[in-house]
């Protein structure tokens, strides 16, 4: 019996004191590898409609209430118009490839607002192919810069956050590849502990 109890008190001795040093540990001074954080949109689709979607960051939280960071958006698109019989009548296509920098200010852990300037080299074709030869009409590549203001949720999961956004090009350049209405995204972060 005293041996039992002897062995209840060493183990409540050894988790005590554990639970004093798993407390947070002193703030890093310079640059912090934990505050790192990596993620991204990605998206697939097939059939009638492509898409083709990889568009990595990386970003680090400087404080609570701060994270910065820049990516890479390269994106494919096609789309078929089918006759009944199910031949393909026309097909268009489209391409954008460029770089983008991101600031976020989060008003509470779960939220923020973000703001994103790109710059997106942008090409397109478009093919009709019910008259002979078919007609085939390319878009003149061009750089086009967009800015993105928006706001979106981190939901925690696992080592990181789900991201949910809702953003809009304020820019209006004419041909934005984000169009003229609020968008959608969602994404997932690893890492960037606050």
């Amino acid at each position: 019996m005293k041996m039992k109890l002897a062995a209840r008190l060493l183990f409540l001795v050894v988790v005590l004191s554990g639970g004093a040093y798993a407390q947070d540990p002193e703030p890093v001074k310079g640059f912090d590898r934990n505050k790192l954080f990596f993620g991204g949109n990605f998206g697939l689709s097939f059939g009638n409609n492509t898409l083709v979607n990889i568009s990595p960051q990386a970003g680090y939280r400087f404080s609570r209430h701060f994270a910065a960071g820049a990516g890479i958006n390269a994106l494919y698109s096609s789309f078929r118009t089918r006759y009944v019989d199910g031949s393909v009548y026309s097909k268009q296509s489209y391409g954008m490839a460029g770089l983008n920098v991101f600031g976020r200010a989060y008003i509470i852990d779960q939220l923020f607002l973000q703001a994103q300037p790109e710059a997106n080299y942008i090409w397109g074709k478009y093919i009709q192919y019910d008259v002979s030869p078919p007609y085939e009409m390319k878009s003149k590549g061009e750089v086009l810069p967009s800015l993105l203001l928006g706001v979106g949720a981190a939901i925690p999961a696992g080592t990181g956050s789900f991201i949910i956004m809702a953003q809009y090009d304020v820019l209006q350049n004419g041909r934005t590849p984000y169009g003229d209405k609020i968008f959608f995204s969602f994404g997932y972060n690893i890492g960037g502990r606050r």
